[in-house]
Parts: structure tokens; sequence; C-alpha cells
């Protein structure tokens, strides 16, 4: 028998008959102590399994964060979309939906506008968290642990004008909180600009971003609030869809840890 098949006996036991001692699932499913103990034990590292008070084994909540992202990420796109139409065609720039992944984001959607330079990332494209306006929307409202591991990590250049600095990242990602958007002036790609909104699952952690951008120079202000207030209505939205029911603009998320969709 396959070790994945092993596995996958292990946590749907488990989610069956609740917490159970290794020798329990080990003659439930007519399988060695040994390998038991040792299949539990590489789940427990991964929080895909538990102990609970008397130490029998119980399914991790790392199990229901995926599943909660999987069931997200399967409507994000849809529930996104006509509010991309919709804001391009106003607006006349491209419109991106980004979902977290890992500690980085990708592109799952866009809708160009009338724009003729079209410098922005194609669907699929993945980058990390510390640059661009998406990325930063997302960064900014993460629990702090998960902000904290990203910030103190290797920060990428890209352009002249990507931020490499731990200490002034922190900075700007504490004016993104309390703004409630982002803005990114060619971080990622010259001459591209985008100014973002997070958008948010039914428990307050980012999973995404809805952006517009362009060859148009964004900075934060009055100059760009229409942009931004645009965005919040539309990712405000899609985070009450995704049953979001908390304060808007969002608070930092609670300390879940990074969770990839797609």
């Amino acid at each position: 028998m396959s070790s994945v098949r092993r596995t996958i006996q292990v946590l749907d036991l488990l989610a069956r008959k609740g917490p159970l001692g290794v020798r329990a699932v080990a003659e439930q499913l007519a399988l060695p102590v040994g390998s038991v103990h040792r299949l539990l034990s590489e789940l427990d590292e991964e929080s895909a399994v538990e102990r609970d008070g008397q130490g029998a084994w119980q399914l991790g909540y790392r199990l229901l964060d995926i599943v909660e992202l999987q069931l997200d990420g399967l409507g994000f796109q849809r529930l996104a979309r006509p509010f991309c139409e919709a804001i391009a065609a106003e607006v006349g720039e491209t419109v991106n939906v980004n979902v977290t992944s890992g500690d980085g984001c990708v592109c799952i959607d866009k809708v160009r506008g009338n724009e003729n330079m079209q410098l922005d990332w194609r669907v699929g494209s993945r980058g990390p968290l510390h640059c661009g306006g998406a990325a930063k929307a997302i960064l900014a409202f993460l629990a702090d642990a998960d902000q904290q591991r990203i910030v103190n990590g290797p920060l990428k250049q890209f352009t002249p004008n990507t931020i490499t600095s731990a200490t002034v990242l922190r900075a700007e990602l504490a004016r993104i909180r309390e703004r409630g958007y982002s803005i990114d002036a060619q971080e990622v790609v010259l001459g591209v600009f985008c100014v973002a909104v997070p958008i948010v699952d039914r428990t307050g952690r980012p999973v995404g971003a809805i952006s517009i951008s362009g060859p148009s120079p964004k900075a934060a202000g009055s100059s760009v609030q229409p942009l931004a207030s645009r965005l919040g209505a539309a990712a405000e939205e899609i985070s009450r869809r995704l049953g979001f029911s908390g304060e808007w603009p969002p608070l930092v998320a609670v300390s879940r840890g990074v969770h990839a969709v797609g």
C-alpha cells in the first residue's frame, strides 16, 4: 500500500471516528503500529493532525483551512469578474484579481481597459508580497507574525523603485493599513502604476486583492481616492460574499498563517 493511500485512510478514519490512539488507528486499518506512529508524526509536523487533551490523535485545523481556501478560491474569480468588468469600463485601465499563494500572490483574472500600454502581469503570473499594489495590500493586512516573516526575509529588487529595506517596508505597510489601499509606483515594472485593495475571507484573513493598473501615475492622496473608493466598494462586496461580516476596511488578520490558494 502506498504512503499516500495510507495517509488518506488515516485522515478519513480520524474524520469519521474522532480522536483515536495510535494502536486504535493501526487496528482499524490493519496497519503496523510503527508505520502509523511515523505517519501521524509526519502529519503532526504539517499541522494536519494534533493530539487532544488525552493524547489521542485528531484532525488539525490546517485541513479546515485548506478546505476553506479551496471553497473560497472556487468562487473567487466568478465573484470578482463583474466588478472587474465594470471598473475597467469606467476607468479605462486594467483591473486585476490576485490571490495569496504561499508567501506570494498569483494573478488569477484580469479585465483590460482601453489603455494602449499592456505592461501588466499576465494571468498565472506569480510574485512576492513585498512589492506591487496587490501584493502589498495583502501583506499589510496579514497577521503580524506572517507579515514580519516576509518583511524580514529576502526583499528582491525588480526596479529602482522596489522597496528593499525592512524598515521602509514596515512604514509603508502601516500607511496602507491606515488609508485602506496600497500604491505601486513602478515597483515591479517600469511604466506601470497600480492602486489595490485587499479582499478578505470570513475570518478577516486577506485572501487576495483587486487592483487597477496602467500607465497613468498614481500616488496616495486625493487624486487617487476615487479609484481607491471604487476598488474598496468592490472588495467589500466580494469579501461579504465570501462570508466576511466585520467592519470595513478590515483589521489586521488574526495569527493563522499565510495559506495557498490555487
